[in-house]
């Protein structure tokens, strides 16, 4: 049985079965289905255990069902290079387990994965404005992290149910979240100074929410168009937040010598989803609309 076809509205009230409920991702879902009166449950199976989740469908009987659930590492993404077996139980045996079940049971499955497969290269040079689009073949994977997540992205290619959503750097207003990327640089001894495009979750979570509600399916670059660097986003943070606060930068070589896996910079084209959604803010005026400004603690000059 196959899912709704693509960007066909479903008729039935919604309901939505929800995997990650202990992840921000998710946490946030939850928030935003309470804020628009949507029914939601959090799912209780195992994502690699297939018994599990047909018994969380048949128990729930959801219209859609959201995977924000996954391993991405504590406290970052070195983890996964020692934690491999893992990695790949969630991150790739996981995810195909329910995209499986949900094309079984025709249910759109909304997957929240990861632009960060990507780097800069000859074709798609930094500062050139060129972004990888949805069908553009991953070029990074110098973290095992990235490595898996290539590969189940490919994979999921072949799943008309499936919508995947190519998260990357997540930011929000919530400057007190250890996982926020704002919240990550602001702490760190130093930071690397380089475009990249992100995704500002206060803005691009309501509109996945929307995205199920139209059944669109597919690869989508989830970020908000153009990019930003580490730098630009400190000085922001100094504007709005602390008129006090310094940084210090390093070069990627210098980096390379504090972490154990290279890191993914790249752009990625977000104009399939503009196209979509014209109402998106570019980043720069994401961040300050709905992570700066909301925020302020600096007087209005």
């Amino acid at each position: 049985m196959g899912a709704t076809p693509n960007g066909s509205s479903s008729p039935q009230p919604f309901k939505f079965l929800i995997y990650g409920r202990t992840g921000w991702i998710g946490g946030v879902l939850g928030k935003l289905c309470d804020a628009q009166n949507i029914h939601y449950v959090y799912g209780s199976g195992r994502l690699e255990d297939r018994p599990s989740l047909e018994a969380d469908i048949a128990a729930v009987r959801p219209t859609h069902v959201f995977n924000a659930a996954g391993v991405t590492g504590r406290p970052n993404v070195d983890w996964c290079e020692s934690h491999k077996v893992d990695t790949i139980r969630t991150n790739v045996v996981g995810t195909l387990t329910l995209a499986d079940v949900c094309r079984d049971k025709g249910l759109v499955l909304i997957n929240y994965a990861t632009g960060c497969i990507f780097e800069y290269d000859s074709e798609h040079p930094l500062g050139s404005g060129i972004g990888f689009k949805e069908e553009d073949t991953p070029n990074f994977i110098g973290s095992f992290y990235s490595k898996t997540k290539a590969m189940v992205e490919d994979l999921l290619k072949n799943y008309e149910n499936v919508c995947t959503l190519r998260v990357r750097m997540p930011i929000s207003s919530d400057l007190s979240n250890p996982r926020n990327f704002i919240t990550k640089i602001s702490r760190y001894e130093k930071v690397v100074d380089i475009p990249n495009s992100m995704t500002i979750l206060d803005e691009l979570l309501p509109i996945s929410i929307e995205m199920a509600k139209r059944n669109l399916t597919g690869i989508y670059n989830f970020t908000n168009p153009g990019v930003v660097s580490h730098n630009e986003i400190l000085e922001m943070y100094r504007e709005y937040i602390d008129p006090n606060f310094t940084w210090k930068n390093f070069t990627l070589e210098e980096q390379a010598k504090v972490i154990i896996a290279p890191r993914s910079n790249n752009e990625l084209d977000a104009s399939k989803l503009k196209t979509e959604f014209p109402e998106l803010l570019s980043i720069k005026e994401s961040l300050i609309q709905n992570v700066f400004k909301p925020n302020r603690k600096t007087p209005v000059a």
